[in-house]
């Protein structure tokens, strides 16, 4: 596994620095953990177990070994077999290791050697996962229904009932097991890496839920006498009038977590059976700020890069909410931070801070507004802008108009492509002239859900989906198309991770042209596609034949029917015919 050179170079870093020789080889990435660990179990002639899929352990029973004890020795209790524990360990030759966990169970061991990162990604899983955490609200929950007392029907004819239910509400709002209860549900949803938390009243019950990766799922929810209490608590903690419950509120709260703190922004509204709450969690450690990690294939990372670093112009960012927009205009404002320049963005709400940035929240209340905001920074002497959203003509005038005297403005907007956002902002009555004097670059683009590494399953395809969506032979022919099949390590969804898909539209000479001339979206269409520019659903295709996603999110994200193909849609549940295997299938780009 290494050679000469690199065995001298390992020893004579051991010499000077300590530490075990197969961890040295690691340190100077001369061999990979997952190597140095199955040499040792084939040295030792012992098991070589992988915890990549927690379907091998036994919760319960690892859960019943203390943490600090499954962290100190680097270990997991896996479960038994035969009067024996079955432990998996990063250092088997730990004599003081085994004899603690032996002593434990009062049993003798049977141990076997994982890689540190499995055993520490493992106890994370096992003691602070989605399942584990579920499995403390439930409990929670049950120990609520117990001790809570009934509450009262509060009519809403009755102005005295009201104000005690309001008052019973607080007063419970600051109880441990409600302080509890959303301390747990927060975690739970920072462990999930959850972007949103749904929190809804219903007639006589009230139903959490959670977005993660796009898609909501159910969260355990509070037993029906402790609802207000929950929203209360929610209200007190943002910094909201918890006595107001007929008009809307926004508020701010911050999460602790570990190595960082995460803004939620908070929003309530008034319905018929109660407020409603949603929770959007900003945590900076899940996005990011990189335009060369976000995804972009390599000529289309160029060809953003090039289009950002003109200075002057405008760069359109389009797509639905959730489709990573702001994403990509932080990552690009990252790209182009400079201390030679001055950047200022206009924003509703700002989501993210960045450093050497100045940002601005827009404030329609106080008459703060993107058009107001705009005009009083080019006073600022700025050299590029971020808009955060046109939603008017006035403010895109005034982006154009910026444009022309020498800024670089970034912005969003909601159309369903690249080439109709020509169409959106002459029907808003801008020029066409004008706009084809000052687009840089035109983009849409999703967000479809990454197939989970560890339980994806190959499948094939059928040769009508395939000409629907456009496929060559060539690029199917060598593909490996996988689908979704759920474990532990993605909380059985099959997903794990979300990942973009483009459409570029670069104004160059000839866009320009057709533009200025007043050229239909088709032809537009025609005009990028013929220069290399392909479509979401081309995007969409090349992440599905890399073993990337899946043909159900293809559809779900990127593919549009036509007209004409009405009534031969891709039927539900035909898309694929599974392929026998037992190992999840490899990528194949």
């Amino acid at each position: 596994m290494v050679d000469d050179a690199q065995m001298a170079t390992a020893l004579a870093e051991q010499r000077q620095n300590g530490g075990r020789l197969g961890e040295v080889l690691h340190r100077l990435n001369f061999l990979r953990e997952e190597d140095v660990t199955t040499a040792l179990a084939e040295y030792l002639r012992i098991p070589r177990w992988s915890l990549e899929n927690l379907s091998n352990i036994s919760m319960e029973f690892a859960q019943s070994l203390p943490e600090r004890l499954a962290r100190r020795f680097r270990l997991v209790a896996l479960g038994q077999n035969d009067g024996t524990v079955q432990v998996a360990m990063a250092d088997p030759l730990d004599v003081v290791a085994q004899d603690t966990v032996s002593q434990f169970f009062s049993r003798e061991i049977n141990a076997s050697i994982a890689s540190e990162r499995e055993i520490r990604e493992a106890i994370d899983s096992i003691y602070h996962g989605s399942h584990a955490q579920e499995q403390r609200i439930r409990d929670l929950v049950d120990d609520m229904v117990q001790v809570a007392e009934p509450e009262e029907q509060a009519s809403g004819n009755n102005g005295e009932q009201a104000d005690a239910a309001d008052i019973s509400s607080e007063m419970a709002a600051n109880k441990a097991p409600v302080v509890r209860f959303v301390d747990l549900i927060l975690s739970q949803a920072v462990k999930s890496r959850a972007s949103d938390i749904h929190i809804e009243p219903q007639e006589k019950s009230m139903i959490i839920r959670m977005r993660v990766d796009g898609m909501l799922r159910e969260m355990v929810a509070p037993p029906a006498q402790m609802r207000g209490a929950v929203v209360a608590r929610v209200k007190i903690l943002s910094g909201m009038d918890i006595a107001e419950r007929r008009l809307p509120q926004d508020g701010r709260l911050k999460i602790k977590a570990p190595r960082r703190d995460i803004d939620v922004r908070v929003s309530v509204l008034p319905t018929i059976y109660g407020e409603k709450v949603v929770m959007r969690l900003l945590d900076s450690e899940a996005v990011t700020h990189n335009l060369e990690k976000l995804g972009f294939e390599p000529k289309l990372l160029r060809d953003f890069k090039n289009a950002i670093s003109k200075p002057h112009g405008i760069i359109i960012v389009t797509g639905p909410t959730g489709s990573g927009k702001s994403t990509t205009l932080y990552a690009a404002l990252n790209y182009l931070k400079n201390p030679n320049d001055n950047i200022t963005t206009v924003e509703d709400p700002v989501e993210y801070r960045l450093a050497g940035i100045n940002q601005v929240q827009v404030r329609a209340d106080i008459g703060l507004t993107f058009a107001g905001c705009l005009r009083s920074i080019l006073r600022q002497d700025p050299d590029i802008i971020l808009i955060g959203e046109v939603r008017d003509k006035e403010t895109m005038e005034i982006a154009v108009h910026s444009a022309l005297t020498g800024h670089l403005v970034l912005t969003t907007l909601h159309t369903n492509d690249a080439p109709s956002t020509i169409s959106r902002l002459a029907y808003m009555g801008l020029d066409r002239y004008l706009l084809a004097s000052t687009l840089n670059l035109i983009t849409a683009q999703r967000l479809l859900r990454k197939l989970c590494d560890k339980c994806k399953q190959p499948v094939t395809l059928e040769p009508e989906v395939v000409r629907r969506l456009g496929i060559p032979d060539e690029a199917i022919a060598g593909a490996t198309v996988c689908e979704a099949k759920g474990c532990p390590a993605c909380g059985g969804t099959g997903y794990k991770g979300r990942l973009p898909i483009f459409e570029f539209l670069p104004v160059d000479e000839e866009i320009k042209e057709r533009i200025a001339q007043n050229a239909t979206e088709g032809q537009i269409r025609t005009t990028a596609r013929a220069r290399g520019y392909d479509g979401l659903v081309d995007s969409a295709a090349r992440r599905l034949c890399a073993g990337l996603t899946t043909l159900d999110e293809v559809v779900r994200a990127a593919f549009v029917r036509d007209e004409e193909e009405e009534d031969e849609d891709i039927p539900e549940g035909h898309h694929h015919t599974p392929v026998e295997s037992e190992e999840p299938c490899q990528p194949t780009v």
